[in-house]
């Protein structure tokens, strides 16, 4: 597993425990299911990692970035802040 992986999982299942694979990971943050059920996990990532690695976990594991920002929105239009990911001026699709 990467050092990128491996930061982003342990801060996203730090406060929630259990076992969550990078790959499981990536598949929830492109997933607009995942802001509908509010995951934590997902709300994690988006509020807890940093923008930097953030986007680095993205590239990574190849998540559409575009997917990964409408879910960010939509946990931003949730949480009633912005959350980085969202801003799509900070980013490069």
């Amino acid at each position: 597993m990467s050092r990128v992986a491996i930061k982003v999982l342990t801060t996203v299942t730090a406060p929630y425990g259990g076992a969550l694979s990078a790959h499981d990971l990536a598949g929830r943050i492109a997933d607009p299911g995942s802001a509908e059920r509010c995951d934590p996990l997902v709300f994690a990532f988006f509020s807890e990692v940093s923008p930097r690695l953030q986007q680095a976990f993205i590239d990574e594991m190849h998540v559409d970035p575009t997917a990964a920002r409408q879910v960010a929105s939509r946990f931003s239009e949730l949480a009633g802040y912005s959350l980085p990911f969202a801003d799509e001026s900070r980013f490069a699709a």
